[in-house]
């Protein structure tokens, strides 16, 4: 019971004591009015709580940073007396996600619909709901709420763009030893046979095999002599830099056709932490889409490890996982390197995306291309975020030692710098 309610039942027990002791009906009369005016105010609140039906619909539970997330609500009055009002409370965790609503004069047997369109600012996990509906009678008497939408959750994936081109280390082939392991794409690499199994398709099928066991015999592959190519972000947090100042708007070119339209500039967080994930999420879809097996090594809130793999499902599985990296790990990178050291094969490419100035990030590097992995850089440096420190200097030593390596600065077109070949690389394949 509400500070309303408890002050009309005072007030009526008040004029019915009074009542009592005098004799007087103007108090016996006030008695009955406020007794009254709570039983139908109790009486309206219940019922226009009761009897409703609340449902959403999100449009999809994935989405990316500057693509607009959609959910349509519905409340159904499945009684015939009308709801005079109704205010609808959405409790969702998305950023800026604004779907709370009031509902004026529901008619009975009639539903109401609104829709709700968000632009995704910041990656990560986040929970849709829950829905709580509020409502009350006229004087505020008995206010009453009511779950009636469970939670469930939505991923928001980093920001990509489309890089054109990207430069892997010159003079040596991208192709390398078989990697003898299975697979269920059909490549020109055969491994063996086997039984038919449920799901397989007609394609695979060895007829002469088939034939000579009377039964149906099926092709296993191997991966293409590809080598594998590893992103590996540094997640550590004493690498990582957050800028004060207002954030640069990223160039239009990196946005969807639908928001250049618009005219509406979306903004990269100014956090060398984003701009990490943001590369290696781009980086991920450029090489996936080419065909090639992409693996993702990161030490952040968590230790995470993508197999090397191929096609759609190993992009939305990379993507995933940039979504809710945090830079919050206590490992360095090249202590990260030295620890999953046997995950990197011989001939394996790894590109490196960090904020780290250090000198042993220029060792850890000579060290890695000694073992025979092919060694790619992209530094996000941290004096455009406002440190002290530049990682221009680690960049001239980096090329010097035949380490490709790209220099990303805080409000860089994305797409515009990691397309473009660095000049060493340039000078190399010219001459």
């Amino acid at each position: 019971m509400g500070g309303r309610s408890a002050v009309a039942l005072a007030l009526a027990l008040l004029s019915l004591i009074g009542g009592l002791a005098t004799g007087r009906d103007l108090l016996f009369n006030l008695a009955y009015l406020f007794a009254l005016l709570l039983i139908v105010s109790f009486a309206w609140s219940w019922v226009n709580i009761n009897r409703l039906h609340l449902g959403r619909v999100t449009r999809a539970r994935r989405a990316q940073v500057g693509d607009p997330l959609e959910e349509r609500f519905t409340v159904r009055n499945t009684s015939i007396v009308p709801k005079l009002w109704l205010e609808v409370r959405d409790y969702s965790t998305v950023p800026g996600h604004q779907a709370s609503h009031v509902i004026n004069n529901l008619g009975g047997r009639s539903s109401f619909s609104w829709r709700v369109t968000t632009i995704c600012t910041e990656r990560g996990r986040y929970q849709l709901g829950p829905l709580e509906l509020v409502t009350s009678d006229p004087f505020g008497f008995f206010p009453m709420r009511r779950e009636l939408s469970p939670t469930s959750n939505v991923v928001i994936f980093p920001l990509t763009v489309d890089i054109q081109q990207f430069a892997l280390p010159v003079g040596i082939l991208p192709g390398g030893d078989a990697l003898r392991r299975r697979t269920h794409y059909v490549t020109t690499n055969a491994a063996g046979v086997r039984d038919y199994a449920p799901g397989d398709s007609f394609g695979r099928i060895h007829w002469p095999s088939t034939a000579r066991r009377e039964r149906l015999i099926v092709k296993e592959f191997e991966l293409d002599p590809l080598a594998d190519i590893w992103l590996i972000p540094d997640m550590a947090d004493f690498a990582h830099v957050r800028a004060d100042k207002p954030l640069p708007s990223i160039s239009a070119d990196n946005l969807p056709l639908w928001l250049r339209m618009k005219d509406r500039a979306f903004q990269l967080p100014a956090a060398t932490e984003e701009y990490v994930v943001s590369i290696a999420a781009s980086l991920a879809r450029y090489f996936l889409r080419r065909d090639r097996a992409v693996g993702l090594l990161a030490y952040g809130q968590s230790h995470e490890v993508v197999q090397p793999d191929r096609g759609e499902r190993q992009l939305n599985r990379i993507l995933e996982t940039l979504a809710v990296l945090r830079a919050t790990g206590k490992v360095p990178i090249s202590s990260v390197l030295h620890a999953e050291s046997q995950l990197l094969p011989r001939g394996a490419t790894i590109i490196i995306i960090t904020p780290s100035t250090g000198q042993n990030l220029i060792t850890m590097a000579r060290q890695q291309m000694q073992r025979g992995l092919r060694v790619v850089t992209v530094l996000v440096d941290p004096a455009s975020f406002g440190s002290n420190q530049s990682a221009v200097g680690v960049t001239d030593m980096l090329q010097a030692s035949g380490v490709l390596t790209y220099l990303v600065q805080r409000g860089d077109n994305l797409a515009q710098v990691l397309s473009t070949i660095p000049a060493r690389v340039r000078q190399v394949t010219l001459t």
